[in-house]
């Protein structure tokens, strides 16, 4: 039988991992599960974990464990080689091109992102039904260029009775 998974976590690159931390935990909200740590390559459980996912010869990195408030999981990486891509918006190549949180005041938080780094890449939020239902969006960027979005409802109130 199938049935709906759960999503447990998503993994961030950043070029900087303390400053990535206090932007997700001063802005985002999320809580630290696990402070700031460096892995290294070695015998050790998570060692050889992460040789069975980097292949062999990644060095060492360092990893800091958020939640959500709704229990989902935020690693977020710092890699030694860790390189800045021109652009980060590829939306029409297959990957994760973005993540999205949910705040009613859309407006608000928009705001605190730009004031902590990021940028706005819509000029302003937008509305699903205009005039209708107060359902807004909009695109944005974390200080390290990672794309998020920001929806003032629910995804499954938003959508339910097809936005489009």
């Amino acid at each position: 039988m199938t049935y709906p998974r759960s999503f447990s976590h998503i993994g961030i690159s950043v070029p900087d991992l303390d400053r990535a931390v206090e932007f997700y935990t001063e802005v985002m909200g999320w809580y630290i599960i696990m402070e700031p740590t460096t892995i290294v390559e070695d015998e050790s459980a998570i060692g050889l974990m992460c040789t069975d996912v980097f292949g062999a010869k990644w060095g060492s990195f360092r990893i800091a464990h958020l939640s959500t408030s709704d229990k989902v999981g935020i690693e977020i990486f710092e890699f030694p080689n860790q390189e800045n891509p021109k652009d980060n918006f590829e939306y029409w190549k297959t990957g994760i091109f973005h993540f999205c949180v949910q705040d009613p005041d859309v407006e608000g938080l928009a705001d605190k992102i730009v004031a902590y780094g990021g940028k706005r890449r819509m000029e302003k939020p937008r509305y699903y039904y205009p005039g209708e239902k107060p359902y807004r969006m909009i695109y944005m960027e974390d200080p390290f260029g990672n794309i998020l979005e920001i929806y003032s409802h629910s995804y499954e109130l938003t959508y339910s009775k097809s936005a489009y």
